[in-house]
């Protein structure tokens, strides 16, 4: 298939008759070709990066020339069928419509979800995805500088059923510009027509994400189902791991000893005779001995079904010189049609020494039996050798309260001690299907051959489902044999599109939980310090609200100060006169020559939101309401400029608010929705509750009285019942002063409450802005 890249430009010189190319001099155009530079976006995927593409007269003659292209590039169900503007609100249906310079979206149906295309323009190509985090480091790695070469990964593929038959490509560029184009490209390297991909434990891969995330592997296949084999990728790729999946390489050094020492084994397998005790699934089995672990070896045959009920099934393995066996690990890969499985012993021989080892399992390895994994460890007694005892540690893991840090995607964990590793395991609930979502603690059992002392952690997710992204606060993992908790501290997202966009993140342990926690509580110090410190700047003028007294503090003429004043107590204003870092001094603004000074000390007090304001209504500390490209709002946008506001005051405790990024369109609550796409009318109209217990206001509809601004688990914005659980909380924080009386505005009945402003109305410098508004003051630690 040849297709002109979307980057070129063609260069078009006009010919005589007889073939021969005309100098420009001698030449008249009366139709010159005019050539528009687009990108071009996937609806609702700001993961997809853009196209861009050239269109002019020569290289698209039709409209559905174009659609026809771009259905190779940008990959839809159906294809592209439909091109619109960003937001969704205008369909392109000519050539002519597009303009040179713009962005659009593609979608394969009249419905288009907008992006955001700050962010999408953002998002690195496939090709530039991280790598696996070395399990050696022990810091986070630093963002790559700009321009930094980055190497295509290796993949290794495999012909599906023929573990022999393999190949290994380049992620380039060049062969991952869509899940289709790669696969066509696959099919000209195995030879063999290639429709489907499957990772080698028999999951499906379905996109070129998912092919990004897989362990450096993966299984070619037409339309027949996945084939089970040893496919073996230790020999052809550096070291890698699927989320939370840790692969052992050594050095080939070891190769030649390894040769002389090569450990070959008898494996005997017997299913129990219990009904439905059989597993169409694929089994694997991993021996750990004192030198190393062997990899993930599959047990397959060719003489029929294996692990059927009540059968013994036999293999021969190669597993290398791993040293003296202390444990195993048996597990299955939980597919088919019926994948339980009740396993009841296992017979291990070594074929060089002639030791023999029975271990007795009769354990259900099922995710609908007993604890639901689909894995086990087992010790080997060997003479000589203390026996490892079998623990089930406790998990506890906790989702952070940022708004949307909660995650569906599916979390797997690897525990590494003095004696071993656990593997990689799915973090899975019997009984609950809802787990790490916001604010919550979810604690999971896992059963291993006790590990020792542990020292780090392997955790992550699949990246799979919508909204997949998670934060994560920190792990807890206590061993019930020696009674001793480790705290493994992470305060991190785990998201593509938020922070260095990993989801796999290498955690070492704490001394105890008590580290951690001190270091989380520094954590959100220093976080709160930074939301808040810009309310405690030099020139501010600022009132301080005591929660127990709930009175406001006060400065009198003698030197006495209490807690018990009227918000209008001229005795209660205090100016900042001095401010380094966290420790200010406070000067009554009544009397110069009196002054509280605070070190390290919190205040609470509310402000007030002035006409012409520009505020950011922050919904956490690191979090803010903000209006999305397609009209709705969040609570989980940066606080950054295209969360400012334009406070609009109405009447004494009415106001509206104007996005700054987008003029004209204001946050209201309308027909069960709360939204940014009003016009300035009745809707727009919010009353401002005061919250003095945690400094911070709320929104209630002026026309719908009783219903507020709030926000979904998800950040999703909603109107809500006002209650104390912090969803209708919102913390100003002012950008730009306003003024108590403006000059030149009018929002009157008749007008329909919209906000007319005087072209004349000059600005007022900041400082003295400053000295007109009551700033609220909080270093505030409840932010949910």
């Amino acid at each position: 298939m040849s297709e002109t890249p979307s980057t070129s430009f063609s260069v078009i010189h006009p010919t005589s008759s007889k073939g021969q190319v005309l100098s420009p001099h001698h030449t008249s155009i009366t139709h010159p070709v005019v050539a528009k530079r687009i990108s071009f976006y996937k609806s609702g995927d700001p993961q997809f990066g853009r196209v861009r593409v050239v269109v002019n007269p020569r290289s698209f003659k039709t409209f559905d020339t174009l659609l026809d292209n771009l259905s190779r590039k940008v990959p839809l169900p159906f294809g592209v069928r439909n091109i619109s503007t960003p937001r969704g609100r205008h369909s392109i249906t000519r050539l002519e419509e597009l303009k040179d310079g713009e962005s659009y979206l593609c979608s394969h149906g009249r419905k288009v979800q907008p992006l955001d295309l700050d962010k999408a323009s953002r998002c690195p190509r496939p090709w530039h995805s991280s790598r696996a985090i070395s399990t050696h480091a022990h810091h986070f790695p630093a963002a790559p500088a700009p321009g930094v070469r980055h190497t295509p990964r290796r993949l290794v593929v495999f012909k599906n059923g023929d573990p022999k038959a393999k190949r290994v490509v380049l992620l380039s560029k060049k062969v991952t510009q869509t899940f289709e184009a790669f696969l066509q490209h696959l099919t000209e390297v195995m030879q063999c027509r290639v429709t489907k991909l499957y990772a080698t434990d028999g999951r499906k891969v379905p996109s070129l994400q998912a092919v990004i995330l897989s362990s450096g592997a993966v299984v070619a296949a037409g339309r027949e189902p996945f084939i089970p084999g040893n496919y073996d990728t230790q020999k052809y790729l550096l070291p890698a791991r699927l989320p939370g999946i840790s692969h052992r390489v050594y050095p080939k050094g070891n190769t030649r000893s390894e040769n002389r020492k090569s450990g070959n084994w008898k494996v005997f397998i017997i299913t129990s005779d219990l009904p439905n005790a059989g597993t169409s699934s694929q089994i694997y089995i991993i021996l750990y001995g004192l030198r190393r672990s062997s990899a993930p070896i599959y047990l397959y045959g060719t003489d029929g079904a294996q692990f059927q009920d009540g059968q013994k099934d036999i293999f021969t393995i190669t597993v290398g010189d791993i040293g003296i066996l202390f444990k195993i690990r048996i597990g299955h890969t939980n597919s088919g049609l019926s994948p339980s499985w009740h396993c009841k012993e296992i017979q291990l021989w070594n074929m060089n020494s002639g030791k023999h080892f029975y271990i007795p399992v009769q354990r259900w390895l099922a995710r609908d039996q007993e604890d639901g994994q689909i894995s086990r460890e087992f010790p080997v007694l060997n003479k000589g050798q203390p026996i490892l005892p079998v623990t089930i540690y406790e998990v506890h893991v906790a989702t952070g309260k940022l708004w949307n840090a909660g995650t569906i995607a599916n979390v797997y964990i690897s525990i590494f001690g003095e004696k071993g590793d656990t593997g990689s395991r799915q973090l899975f609930q019997l009984k609950s299907s809802f787990s790490f979502l916001r604010g919550q603690t979810n604690t999971f059992s896992l059963e291993a051959v006790h590990l020792g002392v542990l020292y780090k952690i392997v955790i992550g997710h699949d990246g799979l489902g919508p909204g997949n992204g998670w934060f994560l606060d920190d792990v807890v993992i206590r061993d019930p044999t020696t009674n001793h908790e480790y705290a493994f501290f992470c305060h991190r997202w785990l998201d593509q599109g938020e922070d260095d966009g990993k989801i796999v993140r290498e955690l070492y342990a704490r001394d105890n939980s008590i580290i951690s926690a001190r270091q989380k509580l520094e954590c959100n110090r220093k976080e709160t310090w930074a939301a808040e410190s810009w309310k405690f700047m030099k020139g501010n003028t600022l009132q301080f609200y005591n929660k127990l007294t709930r009175g406001f503090v006060r400065l009198h003429p003698d030197g006495t100060v209490d807690a018990i004043g009227e918000k209008t107590d001229k005795y209660g204003l205090f100016d900042v006169i001095f401010n380094k870092e966290n420790i200010c001094i406070f000067q009554s603004h009544e009397m110069r020559h009196l002054s509280l000074a605070l070190s390290n000390g919190s205040v609470t007090g509310m402000g007030m939101l002035l006409d012409s304001a520009v505020v950011l209504l922050a919904t956490s500390l690191c979090q803010a309401l903000c209006l999305q490209p397609d009209g709705t709002c969040s609570g989980v946008g940066n606080q950054s400029e295209k969360s400012y506001w334009k406070v609009h005051k109405i009447s004494s405790g009415i106001c509206m608010f104007e996005s700054v990024k987008n003029a004209q369109m204001y946050l209201r609550i309308k027909d069960g929705q709360c939204d940014g796409t009003g016009t300035g009318d009745i809707d727009c109209h919010f009353k401002i509750k005061k919250n003095l217990e945690n400094a911070s206001i709320s929104l209630e509809s002026a026309k719908n009285p009783g219903l507020f601004v709030g926000i979904q688990s998800d950040g999703k914005a909603k109107p809500v019942i006002y209650t104390k659980d912090g969803n209708a909380f919102f913390y100003p924080q002012v950008i730009k002063f306003g003024r108590k009386n403006p000059m030149g505005m009018s929002a009157t009945p008749s007008q329909g409450g919209k906000v007319q402003e005087s072209k004349n109305q000059q600005e007022i410098p900041p400082e003295s802005e400053a000295r007109d508004s009551l700033l609220s003051s909080m270093a505030n630690s409840n932010r949910k």
